[in-house]
């Protein structure tokens, strides 16, 4: 029985190595013909419904403007009423014939129907699903007063996406339509402090991966892995060990250090092109898919230095660590973070 078991794992080994070898090649090339082909046949969204949560502000709020500038409606919805007003009227000015805002907590099911009822009800449609909501815990987990009260980031990142699908689906099958995924390459790269951050994000990616399977060619989904990008968390706003939210502009530096941060109109220009383009898959920007593969290829060596450069002793201060020290090298701060991350203050 041993035998048989070492000759299965030695097949096992050799054929993907053999796959490595002799079908990379002609993966490589059929996906480069279809990024060419859908590039020059991608989806005209202009009078398209677009429903976009989490659209007050980073991420969402510029694939809002994106959408915008293609003629597509737009329905809004955030927590905060007031900016989602100014998203809204910022997207007419750009082209959108029609921008609704819904204030709404997508961590609410009763949240989430009225979400899908008003926007079927003002349109009568939905072709793009473009979930955008997001908080992130930062903290060491021994670190936390009360385990429960980190519990709203499951119930926002991944439940809020699981509730809008769920509801969206019947609309998105008739329209052919689309769900936009923000997820996060934090989903693969681990880093102390950011384990129920990650764990969200790795979630959402299986439970769409997962879901593309049941859906088929029905409704497109591109799940999109961002970097770092210019948004209210990389000005430092994070949920800390008490389950509070608020802004750390040190904690933000100790995690992030010299990592550089994407524009978030570039980072929205290149979602809403692969969502029209009908990517499975899209990193943003491109170099970022790269960590996969040191990832995959070396753990060990990831886990080594990413805890050597991010990790100090429990009841040691972040700012303590590596990454933050380097990052008070003067220069590197201009180098790597715009100024637009710099002021602790957000919109209302």
């Amino acid at each position: 029985m041993d035998f048989v078991h070492t000759l299965l794992n030695l097949l096992a080994s050799m054929a993907t190595i053999g796959a490595l070898f002799f079908l990379t090649p002609l993966y490589t090339f059929l996906k480069a013909f279809c990024y060419i082909y859908t590039s020059i046949s991608k989806e005209d969204v202009a009078g398209k419904v677009v429903l976009i949560v989490g659209a007050s502000s980073g991420i969402g709020e510029h694939v809002a403007y994106e959408y915008a500038t293609r003629g597509a409606c737009l329905v809004l919805a955030a927590r905060r009423e007031k900016s989602l007003g100014e998203v809204a009227e910022t997207a007419r000015s750009l082209g959108a014939p029609e921008a609704i805002t819904i204030p709404a907590d997508v961590s609410n099911i009763d949240d989430c129907k009225r979400l899908i009822k008003e926007t079927i009800n003002h349109f009568g449609q939905l072709n793009h699903l473009v979930n955008c909501a997001g908080v992130t815990p930062m903290s060491m987990l021994e670190e936390i007063t009360d385990i429960t009260s980190i519990t709203p980031v499951m119930d926002i990142n991944f439940w809020g996406y699981v509730y809008m699908t769920y509801l969206s689906i019947p609309h998105l099958r008739r329209s052919k339509g689309k769900i936009v995924v923000i997820a996060s390459s934090a989903s693969w790269i681990p880093a102390p402090r950011m384990s129920l951050y990650n764990a969200s994000k790795a979630a959402v990616v299986s439970f769409y991966e997962s879901l593309r399977m049941e859906l088929g060619s029905e409704v497109g989904i591109t799940i999109v892995t961002p970097g770092l990008t210019e948004s209210e968390i990389t000005q430092g706003k994070i949920m800390n060990k008490d389950g509070q939210m608020v802004v750390d502009q040190d904690l933000r530096d100790a995690e992030m250090s010299i990592m550089p941060i994407e524009m978030a109109a570039a980072t929205a220009r290149g979602i809403v092109e692969g969502a029209c383009r009908g990517d499975v898959y899209l990193a943003v920007p491109w170099w970022v898919q790269t960590t996969v593969y040191w990832v995959a290829f070396f753990p060990e060596l990831v886990e080594w230095v990413n805890r050597w450069f991010l990790y100090v002793e429990p009841g040691a201060s972040p700012l303590d660590a590596p990454s933050k020290k380097l990052l008070d090298v003067p220069g590197l701060r201009h180098v790597s973070q715009p100024s637009s991350v710099w002021s602790s203050e957000l919109k209302e």
